[in-house]
């Protein structure tokens, strides 16, 4: 890595939030000026973008960085990087690896090392409010800190603004929801029926949002080694410990061989007993490193405070998850309700539509005796000048009484009540 070798490759723009957007140039000239042998000038070449580096004692800059260059200081492979690729759209992910903790959680999108958080640049309200909350923090927990490290910080301020941020929406859309449905189940109609189905498909487009979050966190707590992989700085501070004892144990080894050559004889016995002497020294030195490290990697890891810590968010983001799912219940509900009215003037017309056939039917029967007598035809009972009308008037109660049979049996069948 570039800040191994003595110099850093995020020694450049110093922050100015005035002109935080429109320094793009003199951040290109800054970065490529910074005298690093053999880099190239990628301000305006091909994969830069804008980057935010936050340090460990909240200062920020904004960098124009390639891809390739923050893979190398990070040391992250092409494909964890592709995550945080504002032209591609990911669900959102919480990665550990070896030397950092790759985030992509809604509009936030950022690398945090053990040093240093590198986020990217966006005019989106979610990454300021990050960038300053981030820089507010640490500037204020620089002479009082909370026992957290740097990444368990950064990352805690990741997931905050992100649950807040949902749980914000949720509530939006659970204000504009809850009218709108009462609305429809008091009156049907088109512009209401369009009007609930934009806020559901919103509904399920949030909805899915929140459980990928919350499924996220749930699968970090689950896995205690993903959970382990993230404490960058324990892991970073064992590795320089690691490497002074060697090199303390290294010198005091060569001390001695050099101290017991200037005080013994030299013989060819002698000189070949002390080279494997050495030998052996180097191997019993390099079997208890190894041993000391695989006891350390085996053993239980203390996940407590990260475990804790997703806990919390877990809650926050769980609770907005079930705020959707009764918003989605109560929606499902209205529809039972509005399918429930529609079949209920669905019945109604069938009903009258029933009760017309068998109306029209007996009609048909009266118009039908009319007819026939209303033809010249030679019949007994035009003899009789009240003949015709005792006809219409037995037809009429013939119809009748036909027409309160059919009742009678629709009413047996319990087509509708009556």
């Amino acid at each position: 890595m570039a800040e191994e070798s003595g110099v850093s490759v995020f020694t450049d723009v110093p922050e100015s939030t005035s002109t935080r957007f429109n320094t793009d140039v003199q951040a290109n000239n800054n970065f490529n000026g910074s005298g690093l042998p053999g880099l190239k000038r990628r301000g305006q070449g091909h994969g830069s973008r804008s980057w935010i580096k936050i340090d460990e004692h909240g200062n920020s800059k904004v960098l124009e960085l390639d891809k390739a260059t923050v893979m190398r200081h990070c040391a992250l492979p092409a494909r964890d990087l592709r995550l945080l690729d504002p032209k591609f759209i990911y669900p959102s992910t919480i990665l550990g690896r070896e030397q950092a903790i790759v985030v992509n959680l809604e509009q936030i999108r950022c690398v945090i090392t053990a040093d240093e958080v590198i986020l990217m640049n966006s005019l989106d309200a979610c990454v300021m409010q990050y960038e300053s909350e981030l820089c507010k923090r640490l500037q204020t927990n620089r002479d009082q800190p909370d026992g957290l490290p740097f990444e368990f910080r950064a990352l805690e301020l990741a997931l905050e603004l992100t649950c807040l941020s949902l749980d914000a929406q949720v509530k939006e859309l659970e204000l504009e929801v809850y009218p709108v449905l009462d609305e429809l189940a008091s009156s049907i109609n088109t512009l209401n029926l369009e009007r609930v189905r934009r806020l559901k498909g919103q509904l399920l487009a949030l909805t899915q949002r929140v459980q990928k979050v919350c499924d996220e966190i749930e699968h970090l707590m689950d896995d205690d080694g993903d959970m382990a992989e993230m404490y960058l700085t324990e892991k970073k501070q064992k590795k320089e410990d690691y490497l002074n004892n060697d090199l303390y144990d290294q010198a005091d080894i060569f001390g001695k061989v050099r101290g017991a050559a200037k005080s013994a004889p030299v013989s060819p016995v002698s000189s070949a007993t002390g080279v494997q002497k050495l030998q052996r020294a180097f191997s019993n030195l390099s079997s208890s490193k190894h041993g000391s490290v695989s006891a350390s990697s085996n053993g239980q890891e203390n996940i407590d405070q990260l475990e804790m810590l997703l806990e919390a968010y877990f809650v926050v983001i769980d609770s907005a998850l079930n705020k959707l799912s009764s918003l989605k219940e109560y929606i499902d509900d209205t529809e039972d309700l509005i399918n429930i009215k529609l079949g209920n003037v669905q019945n109604q017309l069938i009903q009258f539509e029933l009760l017309l056939t068998a109306a029209t039917f007996v009609a048909t029967i009266f118009a039908m005796v009319t007819a026939v007598f209303g033809m010249n035809l030679k019949t007994t009972v035009f003899d009789d000048p009240d003949g015709f009308n005792w006809t219409l008037i037995i037809t009429g109660l013939f119809c009748l009484v036909l027409y309160i049979a059919f009742l009678i049996y629709f009413k047996h069948k319990k087509l509708f009540p009556l």
